[in-house]
């Protein structure tokens, strides 16, 4: 069987460091719909409703290869259009993304607090993806793995689209050695370091993870570098990625993060960021072999946790 024909390049450039739309048309057996506005009517009503549709293919903002296209156009299952869907406004983070590193296979960047590394719900513009691709002039920018947007550090993007996957594949199968730092209360009667194993469980439209029993599958190692007035500064080394790990396993011990707005309660949802009160942890180090040159790499972030200054 055959598979599916790649898709042809998108007709239009980014937008603010966001891709367009891409919308192919399905088998249509039923013969529902005869135009191709009567498709996106109905398949985008609950989104932003039929009379957008319509305003959009007015403006001339729904496009194929060979350039706009009109809401009476006969339906054709299979062809494929794009577009630019309406950002809503965003507060811009009040932070620099450092780079930490930058060649033609790589850019290595120091993420700020409260950003997101990609676009995902109410932040798009707004992410260290887009910020990169609009500051660098590099469009084809991607992200090799993510980062939780309240925590800062390092983040590893990749120059060109072919060798994502190569990156990819280093963070998939554990080949990265990634050292966090973090400030929490310390605790003389805790035996560190050690290693915490644990079943985490996320669910989706749930801000916090839990720790249930079962299985293990989270491994996080940590070890205390040193402490004073009542905090310590911890050195953490995840060997899996769960969804918000470190937080958990720290929060488990009884060492919830400093300025952690979810463990051990979650603060009132919808409140807006906090710039003078970020979670603090920290991705320090990112150690590995390069897939696509085979020398060694190894890159630590330039930031520091404001809850541990320097003396």
């Amino acid at each position: 069987m055959r598979g599916r024909a790649k898709p042809p390049p998108a007709p239009l450039p980014q937008r603010d460091g966001i891709d367009p739309v891409r919308v192919r048309l399905p088998e249509d057996p039923e013969g529902r719909w005869a135009t191709v506005g009567d498709h996106l009517r109905a398949r985008f009503a609950g989104a932003v409703g039929a009379e957008r549709v319509d305003a959009m293919f007015a403006e001339g903002r729904f496009v194929s290869v060979r350039g706009p296209v009109s809401a009476d156009e006969p339906y054709a299952a299979g062809r494929y259009l794009w577009f630019h869907r309406d950002f809503a406004p965003e507060e811009p983070v009040p932070f620099q993304v450092g780079i930490v590193h930058r060649d033609a296979h790589l850019v290595v960047a120091d993420k700020p607090h409260f950003l997101a590394t990609t676009p995902r719900g109410r932040h798009v513009t707004e992410t260290a993806v887009a910020r990169l691709r609009r500051e660098l002039d590099m469009p084809a920018l991607q992200p090799a793995h993510r980062l939780d947007r309240l925590t800062a550090g390092l983040v590893l993007f990749v120059v060109r689209p072919e060798e994502r996957g190569a990156y990819q594949t280093l963070f998939r199968d554990r080949l990265v050695r990634k050292e966090y730092e973090a400030v929490a209360p310390y605790d003389p009667g805790l035996v560190l370091p050690r290693t915490v194993r644990s079943r985490i469980v996320k669910e989706r439209g749930v801000v916090a993870a839990r720790e249930e029993p079962g299985e293990p599958n989270s491994e996080t190692r940590i070890e205390l570098l040193e402490h004073r007035a009542g905090l310590g500064r911890y050195r953490l080394l995840p060997a899996t990625g769960r969804t918000h790990q470190l937080r958990v396993h720290m929060n488990g011990l009884g060492l919830p993060l400093v300025d952690d707005p979810v463990y051990p309660v979650v603060e009132a949802e919808g409140d807006a960021d906090d710039w003078s009160r970020p979670l603090q942890l920290l991705a320090r180090l990112l150690k590995f072999t390069d897939p696509v040159t085979g020398e060694p790499r190894r890159f630590e972030s330039g930031l520091r946790l404001s809850a541990w200054p320097e003396r």
